[in-house]
């Protein structure tokens, strides 16, 4: 007998027949008599939909009241997944992400898990039931809910993985695994048998929409093996897990395009110490991530800071710089057609020559680069949006990716 949590994404239960497909195979592995713990995310649609509705009424919603509303996708998903295991006789029980212990700090919209008890769960397990958790949200030491930001269902799921000491983590989504880029954009694009945290980590923050980062981060600190699979067929899927040596024998692992990107230019800023360093407070205060950041050389005593956020913060962005902008001087500005093209993999740090190719193919098709960034295993450049998806395909085939086997060294 195993202990499995298993997750189930918005399209996996985008309305009454998958909810029914999804009671089918959780009863199927209960016929070995495993121990099944079910997150799931909102029905697909309805997170957007109900963000869309508080946005109408207001360009700026509180985040404790978006917080409360957003909570509400999950619940409905939780219910109806308990009611729909009922219908074929499990003994199955809902939990919201407070009843099931998950306490976080006072992050709104992007809160983070502080601790974990897994007492009520393990209650409920030993009595027989599957368990069925509310992804995506908690509750802080108020009691007040909080939510873990876009993708946290994924995070809700490696996080009580970690606290049941599961045997394994499962990932039901849309797509069977993960692939060297999105098989939508790249038809050539092969799945992965397996994949390295860290390559996963750094595809999940360059815009790659299988999993979120934040849960690939959680899963490397507590060692949480996962597979990634597909709620619609029995394929096996990808599995995540620590980096071996062979690993690196491939140069290139995957390459992502993340288009809900932003690009901001804070110009004719005060050119002294601690310009930038109060241009980036504000934007952590407001709980918002910068991701690439490239300053100018500063003339004339005034200099220009240009960085990227995710498309749905440019608007806090901008707010919350107002103030630093009255003391420091300077003007803002916000450019959207924009995306971060990135090629990631763990034998960049043992080959040379990835940057020129990424570099040379966007040459030659004329995509000029705006931004530049580079970690061990991953080079990001930001582009026009309207070529990225053609920046894509090219630097996929330049790496030979679209191979049975990608091109190994």
């Amino acid at each position: 007998m195993a202990r499995i949590v298993q997750k189930y994404g918005g399209t996996s239960v985008g309305d009454v027949d998958r909810i029914k497909n999804v009671a089918q195979r959780v009863l199927a592995s209960r016929a070995g008599g495993d121990e099944l713990v079910i997150v799931v995310s909102a029905r697909s649609g309805v997170t957007n939909e109900l963000l869309a509705r508080a946005k109408a009424l207001s360009p700026l919603p509180s985040e404790r009241e978006l917080d409360q509303l957003l909570a509400v996708g999950e619940q409905e998903t939780i219910a109806l997944t308990a009611i729909a295991l009922h219908a074929i006789g499990v003994d199955a029980v809902s939990y919201t992400g407070a009843q099931a212990g998950i306490f976080t700090d006072k992050g709104y919209t992007k809160a983070k898990i502080k601790t974990i008890n897994p007492k009520p769960i393990e209650k409920d397990l030993k009595a027989g039931r599957v368990v069925i958790v509310a992804g995506f949200q908690g509750i802080d030491e108020e009691g007040q809910i909080t939510t873990l930001g876009r993708g946290g269902s994924d995070l809700t799921a490696i996080a009580l993985a970690a606290a049941l000491k599961a045997d394994k983590c499962e990932i039901y989504t849309d797509v069977d695994g993960v692939y060297t880029a999105d098989p939508r954009v790249v038809k050539t694009a092969q799945k992965l048998n397996e994949i390295s945290y860290d390559e996963m980590l750094e595809l999940a923050s360059a815009g790659s929409k299988v999993m979120q980062s934040r849960s690939v981060e959680f899963a490397k600190k507590y060692g949480v093996i996962f597979e990634v699979r597909s709620s619609f067929n029995q394929n096996p899927g990808t599995l995540v897990k620590e980096e071996v040596a062979y690993m690196e024998k491939v140069v290139v692992r995957g390459v992502a395009v993340d288009k809900d990107q932003a690009k901001i230019v804070v110009s004719n800023i005060a050119d002294k110490p601690g310009s930038a360093a109060k241009v980036f407070r504000a934007l952590a205060d407001a709980n918002i991530i910068v991701d690439m950041i490239v300053q100018n050389v500063g003339q004339g005593g005034v200099a220009a800071l240009t960085f990227t956020v995710p498309s749905a913060d440019k608007a806090k962005a901008v707010a919350s710089l107002g103030p630093v902008l009255k003391e420091t001087g300077g003007e803002v500005t916000v450019q959207e057609q924009i995306a971060k093209l990135s090629v990631v993999g763990v034998g960049m740090k043992t080959h040379s020559g990835v940057a020129a190719t990424v570099f040379q193919q966007l040459a030659e098709a004329g995509i000029n680069l705006q931004l530049i960034s580079t970690s061990e295993i991953k080079i990001s450049v930001v582009i026009a949006l309207d070529r990225a998806d053609e920046g894509a395909r090219l630097v996929h085939a330049a790496f030979g990716l679209g191979e049975a086997k990608p091109a190994v060294a």
